[in-house]
């Protein structure tokens, strides 16, 4: 993937995308020694990054009869988002854990869920049935080159409102589950600013990333994660984002619950934010971390899609 491949997703998904803001709090860099740079994807569309990759893929089919996806949530809302802008119907397939509430935000944007014994460990399988029956096109959550670069979007809006405030990041954190998010932003961050370090941020339970980066292989999760980051509950990277990962992301960073929670907690108290677990990962870094970071990062709060039912 290039740059240009970046600024022509931008192009298409432009008319339907919010620009997020770069938010600031002197009350989490006080406390946290750091200046923080917080990129509030939370407040995008269908409230989280996903619309962009769901649109820049959509925006590319000639016709399709529908979309059909497979999602613990937040891809889920994307797609079905797009398909409302395409005028088609969507099919989503999510597993019968999955929040109730991301089901009904899906369910929301006019999109049909099916869930009926679906597992993480199945639901591909479930969906090449269901596409062969619907004749749907389907969109991948991560392992896309289109999606990618929607993604990566997210990456040059950063830089550019960084570069007004006159803050430039040192280091960009991003949450990594299949690696799309990850992948694009790498790509779009070491083009236009090759020093940044890009950091992606997984639970310490799902560190499959990680180790599949020191492994030089993509190594497979045995089963869905236990954690509270649902966004992030994949088995492993995409096959097409995993070399993009190798080349140019400078490492990954662990979290655990408890500092997954206290995220959500700092993000709430110091700047009034609902972010969900997985959008809080790259401040749980910082947390964690923080003593071996750089002074000025941006954390990529990647979505807001926040389940309160007990």
């Amino acid at each position: 993937m290039d740059l240009a491949e970046i600024y022509a997703a931008l192009r298409r998904i432009a008319p339907y995308t919010h620009r997020t803001p770069l938010l600031t709090s002197h009350l989490l860099d006080e406390l946290l020694g750091k200046r923080l740079l917080l990129k509030a994807e939370h407040l995008q569309k269908t409230g989280s990054f996903k619309a962009r990759g769901a649109l820049s893929k959509a925006l590319t089919l000639e016709d399709p009869k529908g979309l059909l996806a497979v999602s613990s949530g937040n891809h889920a809302q994307g797609v079905a988002y797009a398909a409302r802008v395409l005028g088609v119907k969507a099919l989503i397939v999510m597993p019968e854990d999955a929040s109730p509430l991301k089901k009904a935000a899906a369910r929301a944007y006019g999109a049909e869920v099916y869930d009926q014994g679906v597992t993480v460990a199945n639901r591909e399988a479930v969906a090449r049935a269901l596409q062969e029956e619907t004749g749907y096109a389907f969109l991948h959550p991560f392992d896309d080159p289109l999606v990618v670069a929607g993604q990566g979007t997210l990456g040059l809006e950063l830089l550019a409102q960084a570069s007004r405030r006159g803050s430039f990041p040192e280091a960009v954190l991003v949450p990594v589950g299949g690696g799309g998010l990850a992948a694009g932003v790498a790509t779009a961050v070491k083009a236009l600013a090759p020093t940044t370090l890009v950091l992606g941020v997984e639970p310490e339970g799902a560190d499959d990333a990680r180790r599949s980066l020191e492994a030089g292989r993509i190594l497979r999760l045995a089963e869905a994660p236990r954690t509270r980051a649902d966004g992030v509950r994949t088995l492993s990277l995409g096959a097409y984002t995993f070399p993009i990962l190798k080349a140019k992301v400078d490492g990954i960073l662990p979290v655990s619950e408890e500092a997954i929670l206290e995220a959500e907690r700092l993000l709430h108290t110091r700047t009034k934010q609902v972010v969900e677990p997985t959008g809080a990962l790259p401040l749980a870094a910082v947390l964690e971390h923080g003593a071996r970071l750089p002074q000025t990062l941006a954390l990529v709060l990647s979505g807001g899609n926040r389940d309160f039912s007990p």
